[in-house]
């Protein structure tokens, strides 16, 4: 224990002199720490990746922009469209038919296509190529969050690469919202 000694005292009535239980305090301030350092793993796992300076670069330093999916979540349907600057250059409808899982839905015919899109139209599909197309998100206010949260996953199950040390597992898309 820890105490902590003023003198003698010769004219008061009371002693002065007191013992501060400092181990339990040290002990706290230990689990204190230990749980704020557990924390801070925690929020940084929980973060959503965006970007917003992705749709608004209009006019690349190298020329053209870069071909775009673009995916408009309707009533029944998704149409997917590849876009380069204002060009719609390929249109394709997907019907919107929500699979529950764990109560969530799921698109996985969406999934399916957008792979599929991606095979065949996709700019940076080569497996050592870092950098990601581009897929653009146009929804109306009436969507739920979990219903864009399944079209994102749909969205990013797309990879590119071998899963390799030489040609790493990547996402074929960074996914930005259309501002309509």
């Amino acid at each position: 224990m820890a105490g902590i000694d003023t003198g003698t005292q010769t004219s008061g009535k009371r002693d002065i002199n007191r013992d501060l239980p400092l181990l339990p305090f040290i002990d706290f301030l230990l689990c204190l720490v230990a749980f704020l350092l557990v924390t801070a793993v925690w929020t940084q796992s929980a973060r959503l990746e965006a970007d917003a300076r992705v749709p608004g670069d209009q006019t690349r330093p190298g020329g053209e922009r870069e071909m775009e999916l673009h995916v408009k979540v309707r009533p029944n349907t998704f149409k997917l469209e590849w876009r380069q600057a204002d060009t719609v250059l390929n249109m394709t409808d997907v019907p919107r038919k929500a699979v529950l899982v764990d109560g969530q839905p799921t698109y996985p015919d969406l999934a399916r296509v957008v792979s599929a899109e991606y095979a065949s139209r996709g700019v940076h599909r080569s497996p050592t190529d870092p950098k990601p197309d581009l897929a653009v998100l146009h929804a109306d206010n009436a969507t739920s969050y979990g219903e864009l949260v399944a079209v994102m996953d749909a969205m990013y199950a797309t990879k590119k690469g071998g899963g390799t040390t030489a040609t790493p597992t990547r996402r074929a898309f960074n996914v930005a919202f259309a501002v309509d």
